[in-house]
């Protein structure tokens, strides 16, 4: 599975529409991603003390857009390049941050502080 951070919000606009297009697609050409071990160190560098966020569980075999796993920063993430279909997102999970405002894994209780 691949990951994806979002506005609750943007998530239930993307209902109606029937696509899911990050402002990034628009700005950048993709939609960011992360891999499992990637979200929480992600959510804590960009998301930290944001709420009302939620984390959408993709399954990359079922999105048809291009998908390329690009070096960044030493890692390599997933880039979706295009608009994400909704059938490819098999779970939305509240994605709120801790009490200190960093996140951790949901329902990953023994998860680090990461920075």
């Amino acid at each position: 599975m691949i990951y994806h951070i979002t506005r609750r919000a943007a998530w239930q606009r993307t209902q109606q529409r029937g696509e899911y297009r990050a402002a990034s697609l628009r700005r950048e050409g993709f939609i960011h991603c992360s891999g499992r071990t990637q979200v929480v160190r992600v959510a804590n560098a960009f998301y930290r003390g944001r709420r009302n966020l939620v984390l959408l569980v993709i399954d990359p075999a079922e999105v048809q857009a291009p998908l390329r796993h690009e070096r960044v920063d030493g890692g390599r993430f997933p880039h979706i390049y295009g608009p994400l279909n909704l059938d490819a997102v098999v779970q939305v999970v509240d994605f709120p941050p801790r009490a200190d405002g960093t996140f951790a894994f949901p329902g990953d209780s023994s998860s680090s502080r990461s920075s």
